[in-house]
């Protein structure tokens, strides 16, 4: 027995740095103590509570891998999937709010912004302003860079008007990465990237969209109508902005991965504690087979995520090829949410279809995760293309 317990593998969990432990379980207290008691309220409003962003400001949690002398913390890309995990653990809406932020605003500017940017952008990412990523159009979802958005050279710089659509963030956003074309005709070579900020003329946060889930999170349309932006804010070169969507796309997939983690894991969580304190014909539901077949299967599913999510996160700050890994961990994670989540309702039974309980909300919650940043679908293109193309 005893060298079978030296030789077992151990869970992720045991894998983690103490840096990391110690991080993780600081994102975890926030979440029980502080976000937990006004989930409800902020899903029933469609709001984020202001005293509740400014806190995950206060706690570093809007620029973990902003470099320290930004005033971010000087974190890795793996710490910002636990904060990302944790938080959806207790609300999406919440770590949807930090993901973005992290993996795709702050990190295509610390990737693509020149010096000067990154100063200006950047210490404000980390202190203060929440950031918005700007690329998605009516016409142009799975097919991202089929944007009717223009941004035409006027001698001092470029005027930009067009139409954005689901924006994540953009209800609280002051900084935006928008993607437009200066020349349809050259396809997705004329994409360049722009950072706009709230306020300047010609510049509109439109109607935010009344959703299924994640509702705390806001969505909404940005009206961009002959918005001047100088040769200064356009990030990256001319014409390379689908690269810059592109890279910060692949990464941003592996944050979408560990909020359908922390999503499945809240609602196994609750499906566990009442299985344990429910009681039916004089003893727990858990001691029934069909009870615990359902939470085996959860758990299972559960690990096999954690280990993806974890795996893409690390080959990602290792500097190794992870493209086909963020994928893959996309791709499943938000599939066995959606299905942990269905399965938590039903081991509540009546009450877990009320919103007296979580499970309710997390499985409303969870349909987003094979939706965006990328369809199940593409996920399959991409997993697909790299093994046929593999040699």
């Amino acid at each position: 027995m005893s060298q079978v317990a030296e030789t077992a593998t151990p869970s992720p969990l045991t894998l983690l740095q103490e840096e990391e432990k110690l991080f993780q379980e600081s994102v975890r207290r926030f979440a029980k103590e502080r976000l937990a008691p006004h989930v409800r309220a902020m899903d029933e409003e469609g709001k984020f509570r202001k005293d509740l962003l400014r806190e995950m400001f206060e706690l570093g949690l809007m620029g973990i891998d902003i470099g320290e002398q930004y005033g971010g913390q000087g974190g890795t890309f793996f710490q910002s999937v636990l904060a990302i995990e944790e938080l959806a653990k207790v609300d999406p809406s919440a770590s949807v709010i930090v993901d973005v932020q992290n993996t795709l605003v702050s990190n295509a500017i610390e990737r693509w912004a020149t010096a000067v940017q990154k100063q200006k952008y950047l210490s404000r990412l980390a202190t203060e302003s929440v950031g918005a990523y700007a690329l998605s159009e009516p016409a142009s979802g799975s097919d991202a860079f089929a944007l009717a958005t223009r941004a035409v050279p006027d001698g001092e710089g470029y005027r930009i008007s067009g139409r954005k659509l689901w924006i994540t963030n953009a209800g609280e956003a002051d900084i935006f990465l928008v993607f437009a074309t200066v020349d349809p005709a050259a396809g997705y070579r004329g994409i360049t990237c722009f950072l706009i900020e709230r306020g300047m003329p010609g510049f509109e946060v439109g109607k935010k969209e009344d959703k299924l889930g994640i509702r705390a999170s806001s969505t909404c349309e940005l009206i961009l109508d002959d918005v001047t932006a100088g040769f200064e804010q356009v990030m990256g070169e001319v014409g390379k902005g689908y690269k810059v969507a592109i890279e910060t796309l692949n990464e941003g997939r592996i944050g979408i991965a560990a909020q359908m983690l922390g999503l499945a894991e809240g609602a196994f969580e609750h499906a566990l504690r009442y299985a344990r304190e429910r009681k039916q014909f004089g003893k727990r539901i858990g001691d029934f087979q069909g009870v615990q077949f359902e939470l085996a299967e959860m758990a299972t599913q559960i690990e096999a995520a954690r280990l993806m999510v974890y795996n893409a996160a690390r080959l990602r700050d290792a500097g190794e090829p992870f493209v086909t890994q963020a994928a893959m961990a996309k791709y499943f994670a938000s599939t066995i949410a959606e299905e942990v989540a269905s399965k938590a309702v039903e081991v509540l039974g009546g009450v877990g279809f009320t919103k007296d309980y979580p499970v309710e909300k997390l499985y409303r919650d969870a349909k987003i995760g094979r939706i965006y940043e990328g369809t199940s679908n593409m996920q399959r293109v991409t997993i697909a293309k790299a093994l046929l193309d593999a040699s």
